[in-house]
């Protein structure tokens, strides 16, 4: 059983290596086409942006509430507030609308 872990672990340190490594060894020369280097630019963005927005939405008690602070974060972030000012705002709309809505 012990054994059996650290192949998975191993197949999976490998596998995560080699995802990483491949575009390193296979693209030597600077990517000199404008499109394709905005494209991978963006990538990093849209990945994280796929992987927190449902967690923004479906953590909370109400999906109500996350999408409440999700707004809250969004109309702070568009007045150039600080990262901590966002998030703790963010967090307290989401506490307090969950504080609400356990009343009605």
């Amino acid at each position: 059983c012990v054994m059996e872990y650290f192949i998975y672990l191993a197949i999976m340190a490998l596998s995560t290596y080699l995802i990483r490594a491949i575009p390193f060894v296979l693209v030597r020369k600077r990517i000199e086409n404008r499109f394709l280097r905005s494209f991978l630019h963006y990538i990093p963005v849209a990945c994280l942006t796929a992987m927190t927005f449902p967690a923004i939405l479906y953590t909370t008690d109400n999906p109500i509430s996350g999408a409440l602070g999700l707004v809250v974060a969004v109309i702070l972030a568009l007045f150039n507030k600080s990262l901590i000012v966002v998030a703790a705002a963010a967090c307290l709309g989401v506490f307090l609308t969950e504080q609400i809505l356990r009343f009605l």
